[in-house]
């Protein structure tokens, strides 16, 4: 059997053990294996297929299975609760005020304030949610159109 074959042959093997077992390293081996199989395929001799093993091997632990470790455990970027609420839109029911005001976001009724205590928001604009305190929405407003 040619040398190459055997490269290849190895590179299946690990890449279903891969499969298996999910470490990554496995992976990153069987790719290895698979560019000393095409070295092996272009001519070069056997010496030169287990130094692109080497090299593939070493380099592909070293340092692409800590970037791939690292992105698998963060966490998803969900934002849930209040946090939900940042960046969407809300309609003013009444005017809103430093002192306080009412605000429909995403169906519910909030109290609100101006997120620049110098603002006035009337009632029926459209304003964005830049932050929430407590249970207040700090607005900020865009429009003064009617809801859809």
């Amino acid at each position: 059997m040619e040398p190459w074959v055997a490269w290849l042959l190895v590179a299946a093997l690990l890449g279903i053990a891969e499969l298996l077992t999910l470490t990554f390293a496995l992976g990153i081996l069987a790719v290895a294996a698979l560019a000393a199989g095409l070295t092996g395929a272009l001519g070069l001799p056997l010496a030169a297929q287990a130094a692109v093993f080497a090299v593939g091997s070493i380099a592909g632990i070293a340092v692409v299975r800590p970037i791939a470790t690292r992105h698998i455990r963060q966490p998803p970027p969900l934002r849930s609760g209040t946090a939900a609420l940042v960046g969407r839109e809300a309609y003013t029911l009444t005017e809103v005020t430093r002192h306080g005001g009412r605000a429909r976001i995403g169906g519910e009724e909030w109290t609100a304030r101006p997120y620049d205590p110098d603002l006035v928001i009337p009632a029926g604009a459209t304003a964005d949610v830049l932050a929430i305190e407590g249970a207040t929405a700090l607005l900020y407003p865009v429009s003064a159109e009617e809801p859809p």
